[in-house]
């Protein structure tokens, strides 16, 4: 729109001079003011009607403050020279809301600080993921602007996880219940995102701050869970060795009963004699066999 007013006064200036004068060189100037004029009128005008969007982004046009329907895709795009194009991101966006510096949308801490059934402030660390519709982006410049992000996004996300966030004591917050939490709010931002021209992605929990109190006794609890969980396996290691010693003892009784039942006076002279002739059989032996039976003493003397 520049190139274009500065040719209409280019040649405006050129045609007035031309009028006026009847000196040769101030028609000269006049012809060639008139030439560049021109020149600018039609650079002008081209620039004007052709729009660029960029990869990711629609176009939405205004003419003299009124929304036209429908939008611009990416690429190069013919238009009236008199509107002017918004250009809305669609690609995937982020809205954070954290208590760590420079992590948040917005400077210092913007946690979440939410009461639970049981009374106690829990402070809650959450990003939300989230897409423009397209076909929805001229609504959404007609009826809430190119700042979105705060006037909808911001206010709803933070609402809703208050007000779901009471349903639950803060134990339950921290651990047993928040997958159940996420998804109730997700399914509640959801709804309302789309009556407003956008797309809820993914609600991401990034942390859970409880009060210190109730911190250290989660803490408390958790180790004693841990120290009756170890002396549950001691407890069991010790019932298997009783168990395993008492079957070992139970072998060793049904052996000697067995053996017991199967040693004979006889069995017992024959052992005896087997072993006798091998001590007799052994080199640089002396031995005294002392017999208490029918086999009389032995002296081998090698």
């Amino acid at each position: 729109m520049v190139l274009l007013f500065l040719g209409l006064v280019l040649l405006a200036i050129s045609l007035a001079l031309q009028s006026s004068s009847s000196s040769p060189s101030l028609n000269q100037f006049s012809r060639i003011g008139r030439f560049l004029g021109i020149g600018l009128i039609v650079v002008g005008l081209l620039n004007a009607c052709l729009v660029q969007i960029s990869p990711g982004t629609v176009g939405v046009q205004t003419l003299f403050g009124k929304v036209q329907p429908g939008i611009l895709t990416e690429g190069l795009n013919v238009v009236n020279p008199l509107v002017e194009v918004v250009q809305f991101d669609i690609k995937t966006q982020n809205y954070t809301m954290s208590g760590v510096h420079d992590e948040s949308q917005r400077m210092g801490d913007d946690a979440i600080r939410v009461l639970s059934s049981d009374g106690l402030e829990v402070v809650i660390d959450l990003t939300v993921l989230f897409r423009v519709i397209p076909e929805e982006a001229p609504n959404i410049l007609r009826n809430i602007g190119e700042g979105y992000r705060d006037v909808i996004v911001r206010p709803i996300v933070r609402t809703k996880i208050r007000d779901y966030a009471a349903y639950y004591d803060a134990v339950s917050l921290y651990s047993s219940k928040r997958d159940e939490f996420q998804r109730r709010l997700s399914d509640a931002i959801e709804k309302d995102f789309k009556g407003r021209g956008l797309v809820l992605e993914q609600v991401l929990i990034r942390n859970i701050n409880l009060p210190p109190s109730v911190k250290a006794a989660i803490e408390a609890k958790i180790n004693a869970e841990q120290e009756a969980q170890k002396m549950k396996f001691i407890l069991e290691k010790e019932r298997q060795e009783a168990e395993r010693k008492r079957v070992e003892a139970q072998g060793i009784a049904d052996y000697q009963r067995i053996l017991t039942a199967s040693l004979t006076d006889k069995l017992l002279q024959y052992e005896q004699i087997k072993v006798q002739r091998e001590l007799a059989t052994s080199p640089n032996a002396k031995v005294v066999i002392l017999s208490g039976g029918k086999t009389p003493p032995i002296l081998i003397n090698q």
